[in-house]
């Protein structure tokens, strides 16, 4: 089956602590949620038994994950720990466990799996791109739109876009 690469939302779900498998994560997501069931020593326990490795991900594959996050209009959604967790997917392949919709984003762009939690998922991967609801122009970037000031929308255009593997 592969690796299954653990962010944030699958430890607050649980999923390491009801099932028997066996999961990575990246020391960024594991520093992020070290406190939960603290008091019950759950997270040692799966250190401990093997079903939890953590995974320090490239300088190399940090950076590609954060070019096809970039490609995708993604990001600006993303926390340093949700682009470790990509970075990781990049390296070790598998699939990804994340309720966070920017992280399955890019992932599927990446042609890596994204396994919702407590959400349905996404049902189309592709490319965010800013647009002006006021003139109709489209923008690089920005909160506002360049030529006329008007707040900036985000539309996602279907399809696996730049950063595709």
């Amino acid at each position: 089956m592969g690796f299954r690469i653990l962010d944030a939302s699958a430890f607050y779900a649980g999923v390491p602590f009801r099932s028997p498998g066996e999961y990575c994560t990246t020391p960024q997501v594991y520093d992020e949620v070290r406190h939960i069931k603290k008091d019950h020593g759950a997270l040692d326990t799966l250190l401990g038994t093997g079903r939890l490795r953590i995974m320090e991900p490239r300088a190399e594959s940090v950076e590609a994950a954060a070019r096809a996050a970039k490609g995708t209009g993604d990001f600006g959604q993303l926390s340093g720990q949700d682009v470790s967790v990509i970075a990781l997917g990049l390296e070790v392949g598998g699939h990804i466990v994340t309720d966070d919709y920017a992280v399955s984003n890019v992932a599927g762009n990446l042609g890596i799996r994204a396994c919702p939690v407590m959400t349905a998922g996404i049902r189309d991967v592709g490319r965010w791109v800013s647009y002006c609801p006021g003139c109709g122009t489209g923008q690089e970037s920005g909160k506002e739109c360049a030529r006329c000031g008007t707040p900036l929308k985000r539309r996602l255009v279907k399809g696996r876009g730049k950063g595709r593997r």
